[in-house]
């Protein structure tokens, strides 16, 4: 597995895969994600997961600096589930460029846990679009957990101009 911090040294390794697949975490990971990745490392040529805690989804700074990080236990997962690449950005390099696509922010980001998170859809929303567009997967594999955030995310990519 290859460990990338740095956008363009990832995008150089990988522009020449036509179908690579991105599997977004914020580390942490368990059981569920372990299941996405066995799926994106069957189905596709190469797997790339992505660890970043997105300070953006949090209205509470406090819950932020809580949100539990593993990141050894996280690697020795990635390591034997045969994921091809990890990419680790730190906030600079995921949020230092102007993006080419603007977010799509459905109305439906106001109803359900919506009505109580204020802004964590947006910044969901926002750090995807961004790793979409420095990764270009040809395909997201995404849990449903949290389905309101899975609608969104559909949304937002179905009214853009990816590529």
């Amino acid at each position: 597995m290859k460990l990338f911090t740095n956008k363009k040294k990832l995008q150089k390794e990988i522009k020449n895969i036509n179908n690579i697949s991105f599997v977004p975490t914020m580390g942490g990971l368990h059981k569920g994600h372990e299941i996405l990745i066995k799926k994106s490392v069957k189905k596709s040529k190469k797997t790339l997961v992505s660890i970043f805690v997105n300070p953006k989804q949090f209205e509470n700074k406090e819950d932020f600096q809580k949100y539990p990080r593993n990141y050894q236990n996280d690697i020795k997962i990635l390591k034997r589930l045969k994921v091809n690449y990890l990419y680790k950005p730190s906030y600079n390099d995921l949020y230092k460029f102007k993006t080419k696509n603007e977010i799509f922010l459905d109305p439906f980001s106001k109803k359900l846990c919506g009505k109580f998170r204020k802004g964590h859809f947006k910044g969901v929303i926002d750090v995807v679009n961004r790793f979409i567009e420095i990764i270009k997967p040809k395909k997201i594999i995404l849990g449903n957990k949290d389905f309101q955030q899975l609608i969104l995310i559909k949304k937002h990519i179905n009214k853009s101009t990816f590529m």
